[in-house]
């Protein structure tokens, strides 16, 4: 193997690993590339709206954001821009955010678009919450449904547990979230 296989072949590993999606497109929109989350999402998107296409074709919600993106050019020229929108599908929201690259094996400018689940993006943010503020089992339980947008009551019902003892741990986590906010600038503080 060379070392531009071997370059390629880590760069491939390298977008496959992503959490997000990654498409890179021509400025006409055909895929150059895509990682599995990217087909992934756009399955969904096209499922979610039941009209099944091709699957060289996008979503009529990428289409939009690639088509404002290369409108912009008429406005901003050469200098960075990135395109952000959102699609709620019911079940999930993808934040879709798109740029201009340039590519050396690539005539033109390319366009690169990341799509990001955002419950996913939640999730493993309360996952690292969890874990910073040293919660338990259960109050990761709680923590992640409620960053997810759970009232309460629903935290209660998918748990199987009392709405009082779902208060109750909310509290708990607060107050554990607070304590390690108070040593986080305690520290900063001491290091200045």
């Amino acid at each position: 193997m060379n070392s531009s296989e071997s370059s390629e072949n880590f760069l491939h590993a390298v977008l496959e690993s992503f959490v997000d999606g990654i498409l890179v497109l021509t400025d006409q929109q055909e895929v150059m590339y895509a990682n599995t989350i990217a087909y992934s999402i756009c399955t969904q998107l096209i499922q979610e709206k039941a009209n099944p296409l091709p699957k060289e074709l996008l979503p009529k919600e990428l289409q939009q954001v690639c088509e404002a993106l290369v409108e912009s050019k008429d406005v901003y020229g050469d200098r960075p821009i990135m395109i952000e929108s959102d699609v709620d599908t019911g079940k999930t929201t993808f934040r879709i955010r798109a740029q201009w690259i340039n590519l050396k094996s690539a005539q033109r400018p390319c366009i690169l678009l990341r799509l990001q689940d955002q419950n996913q993006s939640v999730h493993g943010l309360a996952i690292a919450e969890a874990q910073k503020w040293n919660l338990t089992p259960r109050e990761r339980d709680v923590w992640l449904l409620r960053r997810a947008g759970y009232k309460r009551k629903q935290i209660a019902e998918e748990l199987y547990i009392a709405e009082e003892t779902v208060k109750k741990h909310l509290k708990n986590i607060h107050f554990k979230r607070q304590t390690a906010l108070d040593d986080e600038e305690w520290r900063s503080s001491q290091a200045s």
